[in-house]
């Protein structure tokens, strides 16, 4: 493990590799992986990632972003992200992310809260094709260390400046890793939740560790529940089934068989009439039908959900499957600027660990993966620009880090009751009001 970068980078989702791309080639550059290196959340991402398609969809699209967040997004962040859409596919299809296309032409697809196509996909598993893809070029470039099984426990900081970090290595080894910018691209706190589409190691340290330095958090109470997540009765992650699928045509249907709502809804609005008809029908789920799709569809564009329903019984082309809410998006995080910047200096966070004020109350449907590359890159140019070495001989007491278990059940702890604290405080204000 080496204990000197330029640059170190806390994850290995679609954010932090990107971000790495966009660093100057002569920067010695740290990414950390808390796992394998293939399981961060930018993997599980079905839907796909949305695009401005001409200057005539603007409007629409930032109206469709701010109306899904509750009209509480940063306006100047939304627009960043659209106006910078075509420049990151256009990056993204370079690194070789086969998007569907027809002899060349790119296919477009509806999800909810969106009043048009335009998001594009590589069939069910556009997370998959789009970080694997990001993945292979990082690993190409000569200037950059991937760590699997390394996990960030702590920052080194000084005068409110970030010197790097404290990370254990799989064996347990816990040691400083020094560097000029540190990146924290950790992923969201799925893992903190019984039922999630999260990895389970994904568990908001970043915002923990955060809380620790003073570091600004906000909207931490912003936590986007996936209405249809496959129903099962046995613990674990819960299999995500895409909005695209209804964006296709799918169905929710009652225990009578009858359709209880309108399918496009925004997330959070769904998932509360999905709430609702399980407590009408008392039942642990609602059914969804594909039969509206065409079986050759179905097979063609989402060939990983057909699969992974009939390894648990179902024949999504013959059968409704049952499916329920599940935790699966992080909107809140750590504060950040338009360079995501964080109130530390020298510090940066990108992706779902950040809070850029693109999603407000609520995100809409695959902007996800947009908003994760844009203000990744925006990271990696202002850190190129304004480059300055730090120097940092603080002494690292080891000591006391000396019980990891304890010391990841606390932040687990810290974050929980941050999220009740500020969810009981936003209560309160909307009652005063």
């Amino acid at each position: 493990m080496k204990k000197k970068a330029d640059i170190l980078i806390v994850g290995c989702g679609a954010a932090g590799l990107y971000c790495a791309l966009h660093l100057p080639k002569d920067k010695e550059i740290v990414i950390l992986s808390k796992d394998d290196v293939e399981n961060s959340d930018s993997y599980l991402a079905q839907g796909g990632i949305c695009v401005l398609k001409s200057e005539e969809d603007y409007e629409s699209y930032f109206e469709d972003t701010m109306k899904a967040g509750h009209y509480e997004n940063r306006k100047e962040s939304v627009d960043i992200m659209i106006r910078s859409s075509r420049k990151v596919i256009d990056d993204l299809i370079l690194y070789g992310v086969d998007f569907e296309n027809d002899h060349g032409s790119l296919i477009f697809t509806r999800e909810g809260g969106h009043s048009t196509p335009r998001i594009l996909f590589h069939e069910d598993a556009t997370g998959k094709e789009i970080t694997s893809r990001l993945l292979r070029a990082v690993e190409s470039l000569e200037n950059v260390t991937v760590c699997p099984h390394t996990t960030m426990i702590d920052l080194l900081t000084e005068n409110n400046t970030c010197l790097g970090a404290v990370v254990a290595e799989k064996d347990g080894t816990v040691v400083p890793v020094r560097a000029d910018y540190t990146v924290l691209a950790c992923g969201g706190l799925g893992g903190l939740y019984e039922h999630t589409t999260n990895f389970k190691h994904i568990t908001g340290d970043a915002l923990a560790i955060a809380l620790k330095h003073g570091i600004e958090l906000e909207n931490i109470d912003y936590i986007q529940i996936h209405p249809t997540t496959l129903y099962s009765p046995k613990p674990g992650r819960r299999f995500l089934i895409s909005e695209s699928v209804r964006g296709e045509g799918a169905v929710l249907l009652n225990k009578d068989g009858e359709r209880f709502v309108d399918e496009l809804l925004p997330r959070d609005v769904l998932t509360e009439k999905v709430y609702e008809q399980m407590k009408k029908d008392d039942m642990p789920y609602v059914r969804l039908s594909l039969a509206p799709i065409p079986e050759e569809e179905i097979r063609g564009h989402f060939p990983n959900i057909y699969q992974r329903c009939l390894e648990e019984g179902y024949d999504v082309t013959r059968e409704p499957i049952p499916v329920v809410p599940a935790q699966h998006y992080f909107m809140g995080g750590i504060w950040v600027d338009l360079d995501s910047r964080t109130s530390m200096r020298q510090l940066y966070a990108v992706g779902e660990t950040s809070c850029n004020g693109v999603h407000g109350a609520n995100r809409l449907a695959s902007n996800s993966l947009l908003e994760s590359l844009v203000f990744a890159g925006r990271a990696a140019r202002n850190i190129a620009d304004h480059y300055t070495h730090v120097s940092c001989k603080t002494h690292v007491d080891l000591e006391q880090y000396s019980d990891l278990e304890q010391r990841k059940a606390e932040y687990k702890r810290t974050v929980l009751e941050e999220i009740r604290r500020a969810r009981n405080s936003r209560e309160k204000g909307t009652k005063q009001k």
